[in-house]
């Protein structure tokens, strides 16, 4: 028991350091397998809007692991999404797919993008569509672009229009901020002298739930994105941590030390009703996670005397244990599929990011760093933050679930902790 709470305090002091900034770099440390080369071709137009959309879809495209950008020469006139395609052209230019485009001013201020994507090797045209967008908008129209590049091309739904969620400290404040998926356009939504801790998405993204100790003591929070406002869910006698949201967003699943010990509770999300127990053990239960289909809840115990991954009905019923590879593993988390789970385990002495196939119970480890915290996937399950240490400093990173591709995102000049990567927004 002493070991899980040393880990979940080291959580906490992890925090307690200097100042970062709210951009990060993506740096592809692992291109790992093949990645399909795609030609963008520069939209005429885009400049009028403010930030170059082509740079931004194509760099969008580069961090998935999935594609690399192809030289593309300069034209005269530029093609647009009118041109007919040479498909032998970009096929000796080595290029898979290419995306051609135009960005227009429209009368009412606003600023229109029209593309069209192509599959070279089939010689056929993939799909097109128009979006229309405000200047102040443009980076999040560059990444509903490449979402439906990355989906025509890919067949799956990309997560660039996605927001994260993470927790920096500037000079004595702490900060919860959301940004893109690439890092821009961060904002803060609360400022604290004191540690904020757990954030995490409702499914519909429009709240984020965390735990503050600006009352001196962990309460949980909801906050609201739209308006600004937040709501105290739980703010019990002792302890109040580990918020997790059922997938429906009508309960959030707790733990409390009310009764002694930290056990797992469920409360309404919007802070009524009564708290309802549902773990039952003299030892620590924590950091619960619902399953996608939320028929389970993965979470922490050292009821086995080690730290494993554990699950139980959403409802409450026995137990089952997990992990059974290695003698600490903690901060579970289900893939959106259900099929895995995602995981910190100790290897070797060091802390780092583990999959675990429910089907076969295959162990993986994914990620070659050794301070690794909080995992999150992506919606669509392709990638996974997470927070370590590199260089004594906290930096986020991102690993793919294959553990091919690894990214970093640091921040300059400080450190970043308690990533948490939102849900597709509809």
């Amino acid at each position: 028991m002493l070991k899980l709470v040393k880990f979940f305090t080291g959580l906490v002091l992890a925090l307690l350091v200097s100042q970062a900034r709210a951009q990060l770099e993506i740096i592809v440390t692992d291109p790992g397998a093949q990645r399909s080369p795609i030609a963008i071709v520069p939209f005429p137009g885009e400049n009028l809007a403010g930030p170059a959309l082509t740079a931004i879809v194509r760099a969008d495209l580069e961090r998935s692991g999935l594609f690399r950008g192809v030289e593309v020469p300069p034209f005269s006139p530029a093609p647009t999404e009118n041109t007919p395609v040479n498909y032998g052209e970009w096929r000796s230019r080595l290029a898979d797919a290419l995306v051609l485009g135009s960005v227009s001013a429209n009368a009412d201020g606003r600023f229109e993008v029209r593309f069209r994507v192509y599959d070279i090797v089939k010689q056929a045209p993939l799909g097109a569509i128009a979006y229309v967008f405000t200047k102040d908008n443009a980076r999040a129209a560059a990444h509903r672009v490449a979402d439906f590049v990355y989906e025509k091309i890919t067949g799956e739904k990309g997560v660039f229009s996605t927001q994260i969620a993470y927790v920096v400290r500037r000079g004595n404040a702490y900060e919860l901020q959301i940004a893109d998926a690439d890092g821009e356009r961060a904002q803060y939504l609360l400022r604290s002298n004191e540690p904020i801790i757990s954030p995490v998405w409702s499914p519909e993204g429009r709240r984020i739930a965390y735990v503050s100790f600006e009352s001196k003591k962990p309460v949980v929070y909801v906050h609201y994105l739209e308006d600004r406002k937040r709501q105290v869910v739980a703010s019990f006698k002792g302890s109040n941590s580990a918020p997790a949201w059922s997938p429906d967003g009508k309960t959030i699943a707790v733990v409390l030390s009310v009764d002694g010990g930290s056990q797992i509770f469920l409360l309404n999300a919007d802070g009524s009703g009564a708290r309802r127990r549902i773990s039952n053990s003299a030892s620590i239960d924590t950091e619960p996670r619902y399953s996608n289909d939320g028929k389970w809840i993965y979470f922490t115990s050292d009821r086995g005397g080690s730290p494993q991954v554990y699950r139980m009905p959403s409802t409450g019923g026995e137990p089952q244990r997990v992990t059974f590879e290695g003698s600490y593993n903690v901060s579970p988390r289900p893939s959106p599929d259900g099929r895995v789970i995602a995981y910190v385990t100790r290897n070797a002495g060091k802390f780092q990011v583990a999959l675990l196939d429910l089907s076969n119970r295959q162990v993986q480890v994914i990620t070659d760093s050794d301070r690794d915290e909080s995992p999150s996937f992506a919606p669509n399950g392709r990638m996974i933050l997470l927070a370590t240490v590199i260089g004594g400093r906290g930096v986020l990173a991102a690993v793919s679930a294959d553990g091919r591709i690894k990214q970093r995102l640091p921040f300059a000049g400080g450190d970043v902790r308690e990533p948490a990567w939102g849900p597709f927004i509809e």
